[in-house]
């Protein structure tokens, strides 16, 4: 693959640079510009399965900064945080977010047991935070190219949506050489495969970047773990990107079958699971 600039340096500094305008009437530390929170292509599973009013359910896998590392309580990590801020965006929908993370773990070791843990939860929407390890142990990507594509393959055959989120911005991170690769690779494969990319790594970057003195760390004394603040912001603005995709998801499926009636072909679009279907 060709290598580009890293994403999250590019549109950062592009975000900061340009930067003023709307976003700065926006209440809260936690916001950015929608341009860099956007999640593509559609996640149709999910919102089809909102539009019909049945359960949702959503397996974050990925390693500490999915379990929770750093966090002052359990109840303050990342997946634990999505799911109130989704209810509160997506009402009247049963939401549930499994949160598989294991400290320490990379590429290798989540492929292992995405089976056990993740496509045994009968998911939805599968949220795979990868890579930061990887760049912590080695500096040569190519084998997280083929774990990262052999585990997408392996959830795409499950039928689940899925959303990739790339490695954190923290001072040891950054300080490994193949950082920005990891970066590319993770963007370059979701887009290859047609899943859904949170960029992470660029959202804290661009947070970095506005830091006031009178905010709370993003990352830990650790240089490397996130803090409640950290936690709570990319809760909030998956959680928001999240509910954005699912509404556009949503409105293009309505288009689309206004689209089919008026020729004359019924209500099309994409198959779902029975409503019945409560996992």
């Amino acid at each position: 693959m060709t290598r580009l600039v890293p994403l999250g340096l590019a549109m950062a500094v592009a975000l900061v640079a340009g930067g003023a305008g709307a976003d700065d009437a926006k209440p809260g530390r936690c916001v950015a510009p929608a341009a860099l929170t956007m999640i593509e292509p559609a996640l149709g599973h999910a919102a089809s399965r909102i539009e019909h009013g049945v359960p949702l359910t959503i397996v974050a896998v990925g390693s500490s900064s999915t379990q929770g590392t750093g966090a002052s309580a359990p109840a303050l990590n990342y997946p634990s945080r999505l799911e109130a801020e989704l209810k509160d965006r997506v009402p009247g929908t049963d939401i549930r977010v499994v949160n598989r993370g294991k400290g320490g773990e990379d590429a290798a070791e989540e492929l292992a047991r995405l089976k056990r843990d993740v496509i045994a939860e009968h998911p939805d929407l599968v949220i795979w935070q990868v890579g930061t390890n990887g760049v912590l142990r080695r500096d040569d990507v190519e084998i997280d190219e083929v774990l990262l594509r052999r585990g997408v393959a392996l959830l795409q055959q499950s039928g689940t949506d899925i959303v990739l989120m790339d490695l954190q911005y923290a001072p040891r991170v950054v300080e490994r050489p193949a950082y920005a690769e990891m970066e590319q690779l993770i963007a370059e494969i979701a887009h290859h495969t047609h899943v859904g990319l949170f960029r992470r790594f660029a959202l804290m970057q661009y947070w970095q970047a506005r830091h006031q003195p009178d905010m709370p760390p993003m990352i830990g004394a650790d240089g490397l773990h996130m803090t409640d603040a950290g936690y709570g912001c990319l809760a909030a603005e998956l959680a928001e990107a999240l509910a954005a995709n699912w509404s556009q998801s949503d409105r293009a499926q309505h288009t689309d079958g206004a689209a089919a009636q008026i020729a004359g072909l019924g209500r099309s679009g994409r198959s779902t699971r029975p409503e019945s279907d409560t996992h």
